[in-house]
């Protein structure tokens, strides 16, 4: 795991109608030792699988955390560290998202996210701590092979925004980001 990046999977509770979860609880996020003062929720739709969105950050003064969760399908998210002089720098993770797994994942500001569709019609929500900011909004390329996420496309052409098809690659890019060490 990256220092920062969380994998969270909120407790459901079930019987023959559904199930009743808490998707965020500000006390179960202080337990963990991270307060966020989220501002602004995004819902977003990809219809096609290999949709790729990403991979995306906000520099300050509008750096955003996020927290990204599936209402409906499936996605494999990715966070990746652009914190100058982090010791992780360009390196990733991912978890597949799904709205049966039901699972989260923290991307806190300094890393990039991105992900894609596994499945037709698939929903996405996440929670921001700062309003989007089109000046401070930057991309990198999602299939730069400096980071090598393995987005597990297969033969699948992904779909992609122009914005997403015009980035850069991480190679000579210059991060807003600089890594500071979580003292013990």
């Amino acid at each position: 795991m990256l220092d920062g990046v969380i994998i969270i999977t909120p407790k459901r509770f079930g019987d023959a109608r559904g199930f009743f979860s808490e998707s965020w609880s500000k006390r179960d996020m202080d337990g963990l030792g991270q307060n966020f003062n989220w501002v602004q929720d995004n819902h977003s739709l990809s219809a096609k699988v290999g949709t790729v969105r990403g991979l995306h950050f906000q520099s300050p003064p509008h750096a955003q955390d996020k927290l990204v969760r599936c209402g409906r399908g499936a996605l494999f998210d990715v966070a990746v560290d652009i914190r100058k002089g982090s010791p992780t720098f360009g390196k990733w993770v991912g978890v597949e998202l799904s709205f049966e797994n039901g699972k989260q994942l923290l991307v806190p500001a300094g890393f990039l996210h991105g992900f894609v569709t596994r499945v037709p019609d698939t929903e996405i929500f996440y929670k921001c701590t700062d309003y989007y900011a089109p000046e401070c909004d930057g991309a990198v390329q999602y299939n730069c092979p400096e980071i090598g996420v393995d987005w597990g496309l297969g033969d699948i052409e992904p779909m992609l925004s122009e914005k997403d098809k015009n980035a850069a690659p991480l190679a000579g890019f210059h991060s807003p980001f600089t890594y500071e060490a979580i003292s013990g």
